[in-house]
C-alpha cells in the first residue's frame, strides 16, 4: 500500500536572482515522498516548487493542500485528477513521485542515454536581470563556458542599455555561431512594443518570450502576425488546464513558439498535451525549468531527454542555490548532463 510524507526546504540563492517580479534571495519548496508501506526503501520523490507572483499555487493554502493530499493517500482514498485543480506544482510532484515509486530508483524516471551519462541536452545560457555591468559579466562567463545559445531577460534596466549588450554580443558572434533569445516577461505594452521588436530584429534575435503581459489576447494575436521576430508564449499558458481552452488559446493567438514549464502548467502529462496540440498547428516549443531544486530539475531533464529534442532547452544548471540537493547533474560545454556514476544525496530531503 502506498503511503506519503512531505517536507519543506528553503533554498538560498548564491546571488540575488533578479526577475520581473523582484529580487529573490531564497525560496521555499516542498518534497512529496511516496513509499510502499511493506517496503519503505521503494519510494518516489516529487518536488512542489512555486514562484511568488507567477505560480497560481504560490498561495498560503498550498501547505494545507499538500497536507490534505498526504492524508488522503495515507487513508487509502483514490486520488482523482480534479484533486489538483489550481495546484499545478503539486500535480507535477505527485506525477513524478509515482514515476519514481514504480521505477528501479526514486530518481530514475526515464532511462535513456542521458541517464546513462553518454548524451547531454543542449541548453541556453541564462543571463539574469541586473545592472549592465552584471549582465555583461554573465554573458562573458556563459560564452567562455561554451554556450551556443544565450537567453537574456530584458525589461529590467534601460532598454537602450540592453540593446547595447545585445549589439556587443552580435558584433562578435554572428547568427550562425550564436543563437540569442530574449525574455521580456511582459515588460512592454501593446502601445510601446513595436519599436522594441523592430530594434531587436535588427540583431537577428531568435525569438522574444512574452513581450506583453499575459491575458491580452487580441493584442498578442496582432503581435504574432505583425512582429518582425518570432513570439513565444510563456506566462500565457499558466492556468489553462482543459484541452478545449488550450486549443482556443493556440487557435486564437497562433504564436510561433510556446514554452513548457511543468511546475507551472500541471506536470508532464499536461505538457505533453500542449506539445501535441502545438504540433498539430506547426507551433514550435521547448521546455524550461522554473527555479526547482535538483529533484524537480532531474525529473524535467530526464523527461526532455526522452523526447529526443534537437533545439536548445531552457533547463537550469542546478547551481543557483547554496544548499541544493546533491545530484549527478552538471553542466559542460553548453549542455546539461547526468553523471551516471555520481551519487544523489537524498538524505538532504
Amino acid at each position: 500500500m502506498i503511503k506519503a510524507t512531505y517536507s519543506k526546504r528553503t533554498l538560498s540563492f548564491k546571488l540575488p536572482a533578479g526577475t520581473s517580479r523582484g529580487i529573490l534571495t531564497e525560496k521555499d519548496v516542498f518534497y512529496l515522498t511516496l513509499f510502499e508501506s511493506e517496503d519503505p526503501t521503494k519510494k518516489g520523490i516529487g518536488e512542489i516548487a512555486t514562484i511568488p507572483g507567477l505560480s497560481i499555487d504560490a498561495v498560503p493554502e498550498l501547505k494545507q493542500k499538500i497536507k490534505s493530499l498526504v492524508h488522503k493517500i495515507n487513508s487509502g482514498d483514490k486520488i482523482e485528477a480534479d484533486e489538483f485543480i489550481g495546484f499545478p506544482a503539486l500535480e507535477f510532484a505527485y506525477e513524478t513521485a509515482l514515476l519514481g515509486i514504480n521505477s528501479l530508483s526514486p530518481v530514475l524516471l526515464f532511462p535513456s542515454e542521458f541517464t546513462e551519462g553518454t548524451k547531454g541536452i543542449p541548453i541556453n545560457g541564462l543571463i539574469w536581470m541586473g545592472t549592465k555591468e552584471f549582465m555583461i559579466q554573465q554573458v562573458e562567463e556563459k560564452l567562455a563556458a561554451g554556450f551556443n545559445c544565450l537567453k537574456l531577460k530584458i525589461g529590467a534596466i534601460d532598454f537602450q542599455a540592453e540593446l547595447e549588450i545585445i549589439r556587443s554580443i552580435r558584433e562578435r558572434y554572428p547568427v550562425d555561431e550564436l543563437e540569442i533569445r530574449v525574455d521580456a516577461n511582459g515588460a512592454f505594452t501593446p502601445e510601446n512594443v513595436q519599436p522594441v521588436l523592430e530594434q531587436l530584429a535588427s540583431f537577428n534575435i531568435h525569438s522574444i518570450e512574452q513581450p506583453i503581459k499575459a491575458g491580452q489576447f487580441e493584442a498578442m494575436k496582432k503581435l504574432c502576425v505583425e512582429s518582425p521576430l518570432p513570439i513565444v508564449l510563456d506566462e500565457e499558458l499558466i492556468g489553462i488546464t482543459s484541452r478545449q481552452k488550450k486549443e482556443e488559446l493556440l487557435n486564437s493567438i497562433q504564436p510561433q513558439y510556446i514554452i513548457l514549464k511543468p511546475s507551472l502548467i500541471g506536470g508532464i502529462r499536461a505538457s505533453e498535451e500542449w506539445i501535441f496540440l502545438a504540433g498539430e498547428r506547426r507551433i514550435g516549443w521547448w521546455v524550461t525549468s522554473a527555479l526547482e531544486s535538483n529533484i524537480g530539475l532531474n525529473a524535467i531533464a530526464q523527461w526532455v531527454a526522452s523526447l529526443n529534442c534537437i533545439n536548445y532547452q531552457g533547463l537550469g544548471t542546478g547551481g543557483l542555490f547554496t544548499n541544493n540537493v546533491e545530484s549527478p547533474l552538471y553542466i559542460s560545454n553548453g549542455t546539461i548532463n547526468y553523471g551516471a556514476h555520481a551519487n544523489w544525496n537524498l538524505e538532504m530531503i
